[in-house]
């Protein structure tokens, strides 16, 4: 995929294959200048249901605030400091803010959140903290949006807010575990999530009991979804969410 490095408006490529609705209309201002970091960001965050414009630089992101309802904003940007970026955004605009950065220090975390910014995360962090932080905020501060629907993977149904799960007009009884297994395949319905990834997530990154906890809780997911099918398997990586019948 062929990506300017300015500002690139993508659409969302996902959300009608997957039923993705959860995350209603709001658009999020993705302001990150590593291609590597931006691309699969702004690809996930799309298959969770937003939409997004990814901005390179300081500039390019100030030059296109209006229309965001939510800014995802580094700080080492090449033209300008995120932290100038982020009291400019804050001087003109109420728009939130969530700071992503590799910057940890708790120094720089205070700066911040006192220049403004309604939520800090420290790099590297998972999808799916980084999608929930962002609904939060959302739900806070973005009028008439709706980012707790439920999600439809075909004739699966999951309520976040609620913790329940319908399959074919049914409700299946799942542990925590086997849900938040579920609703972490279910955020990149159709992509294939790393065991490594799933571990981390789902159980903990610093994890050291066997990993074959991992392919009890998949089994027991298939049993009660009743279609094994619905969970792939994907050889030497880990599994997926199936998308189509």
């Amino acid at each position: 995929m062929a990506i300017e490095r300015l500002v690139k408006e993508l659409p969302s490529r996902r959300r009608a294959d997957a039923g993705l609705v959860h995350a209603g209309q709001v658009h999020l201002l993705v302001v990150e200048d590593d291609d590597a970091i931006a691309a699969p960001l702004v690809e996930g965050l799309e298959r969770a249901g937003f939409t997004t414009t990814w901005a390179a630089d300081g500039a390019a992101a100030l030059a296109n605030l209006n229309g965001a309802d939510l800014v995802l904003l580094d700080l080492g940007l090449p033209d300008i400091d995120g932290s100038e970026v982020c009291r400019r955004v804050r001087a003109e605009s109420s728009v939130p803010i969530i700071i992503v950065s590799a910057r940890g220090e708790e120094s720089e975390r205070v700066l911040g959140l006192e220049l403004g910014a309604d939520d800090y995360m420290v790099k590297p962090f998972g999808s799916r903290e980084l999608i929930a932080r962002v609904r939060a905020v959302a739900r806070r501060t973005v009028p008439g949006t709706d980012v707790e629907r439920p999600q439809r993977v075909g004739e699966l149904l999951i309520d976040r807010r609620t913790r329940r799960v319908h399959m074919n007009g049914a409700e299946i009884a799942l542990t925590a575990k086997e849900f938040d297994l579920l609703a972490l395949l279910a955020e990149d319905a159709g992509a294939a999530i790393t065991r490594q990834q799933i571990m981390d997530e789902v159980w903990d990154p610093h994890w050291y009991g066997a990993t074959k906890t991992l392919d009890v809780h998949i089994a027991s997911l298939r049993k009660k979804l009743g279609d094994h099918g619905l969970i792939e398997t994907v050889r030497a990586v880990g599994f997926r969410l199936r998308t189509e019948p």
